[in-house]
């Protein structure tokens, strides 16, 4: 498939992830929330990756349509933790298996080196079997499970951490 990879923008993009989101949340454990998003929640989101510099990286096909997205945000809200993030990657569900979901954590991956981050996380439902097998093809490793860390369709799920660690930064420094 010919992708083209571009960096994402409310105006043009915010309604094509916001289905991806919603999708997730209304039909997968890939998100766990309850409620669909609504538009206006958007613009938000997108202010909040442009305030901290966090990309919001599309796989685009040749027509413009966005076939998957990719992101990261803080780890958490400590500054020792500043070269660490927690990255989410979302594929339009018409188009699972495709190698989209590869191709943006590549990218990721690439752009945290540049931003001299040192660690990648993700926190995948331990049920996704896709995700874990992409992320361990990707290099990241399994750091942990948190058991029945959520409730959604009625049962209990399980929330599995992988991570990857860069050679970046060359000289990390406190403060």
């Amino acid at each position: 498939m010919n992708l083209q990879l571009i960096d994402c923008t409310h105006d043009a993009h915010a309604e094509q992830i916001l289905f991806m989101l919603n999708h997730a949340i209304a039909h997968t454990t890939a998100l766990y929330d309850y409620h669909p998003r609504p538009l206006a929640a958007m613009h938000a989101w997108f202010e909040a990756k442009a305030s901290h510099g966090h990309p919001v990286i599309g796989a685009a096909s040749p027509q413009g349509e966005l076939l998957g997205f990719a992101s990261w945000s803080a780890f958490r809200p400590f500054a020792a933790f500043k070269y660490s993030v927690e990255h989410s990657v979302y594929v339009h569900p018409e188009h699972p298996g495709e190698g989209i979901g590869s191709l943006l954590l590549k990218t990721l991956v690439e752009r945290a080196r540049k931003h001299d981050l040192h660690a990648l996380v993700g926190a995948i439902d331990a049920d996704n079997a896709a995700s874990i097998r992409m992320h361990e093809k990707l290099g990241f490793t399994h750091a942990g499970t948190i058991r029945q860390a959520g409730y959604k369709f009625g049962r209990w799920l399980d929330l599995a951490w992988y991570q990857r660690i860069l050679d970046t930064p060359a000289h990390p420094r406190d403060g």
